[in-house]
């Protein structure tokens, strides 16, 4: 499947023999979010995750994203990068209260923003990453109840959609090459694509 430019709702659906559940596995890209009981599954790199969900109806969602490699002017709110990160995150929010999740309850717990990927270390874009979300959510007044971010490993998260819970796995010892991959053919196609509509929130 080829990334495009925009969040993807992530089709790899499959049964969780260890945990039990239905799970669904998140690329960098996507997202999905749930009103049932469901396991959301991603591994993380130089990537973002938020796992935002609704504490009252359990109504939750993730995305895994990153952004855009475009430092002439990353401090601007109106430049390429912070716009394809709000609209990253807008879109995981937006089809939230599209299944019946409240802004009022919305809570998050966010991961990832590792500094893993080859060359990239002058300008650490996972760090670029982790700044955003958490000012993102600190700007739409979303509370922030966890959080596991920098550092030189990769991550693999369970999110519990409906209880809140979130599992962590430091990848310290995993052969990492399809991680750092995915994360740089994903970069790439940032770099060669448009930022394309706006996303309508329900409020």
């Amino acid at each position: 499947m080829s990334h495009r430019f925009e969040e993807i709702l992530a089709p790899n659906l499959y049964f969780d023999r260890q945990f039990n559940l239905d799970a669904v596995k998140i690329l960098p890209g996507e997202y999905y979010v749930s009103a049932r009981e469901l396991l959301m599954v991603t591994v993380l790199g130089s990537c973002v995750a938020a796992c935002v969900r609704d504490r009252v109806t359990g109504i939750g969602g993730i995305n895994h994203f990153m952004l855009p490699d475009d430092r002439r002017d990353e401090d601007n709110r109106f430049s390429r990068s912070m716009r394809y990160g709000d609209y990253a995150m807008e879109i995981l929010i937006n089809q939230l209260l599209k299944l019946g999740a409240r802004r009022s309850n919305l809570e998050a717990k966010v991961f990832g923003g590792g500094n893993v990927l080859p060359g990239f270390k002058n300008h650490v874009v996972g760090d670029r990453n982790a700044h955003f979300v958490l000012e993102y959510l600190a700007t739409e007044g979303i509370p922030v109840m966890a959080k596991d971010l920098l550092g030189n490993h990769p991550r693999k998260v369970y999110f519990f959609s409906t209880t809140g819970r979130v599992l962590v796995k430091k990848l310290r010892t995993m052969h990492n090459d399809t991680i750092i991959e995915r994360e740089l053919n994903y970069s790439e196609t940032l770099r060669q694509s448009k930022v394309e509509g706006d996303v309508e929130l329900f409020s």
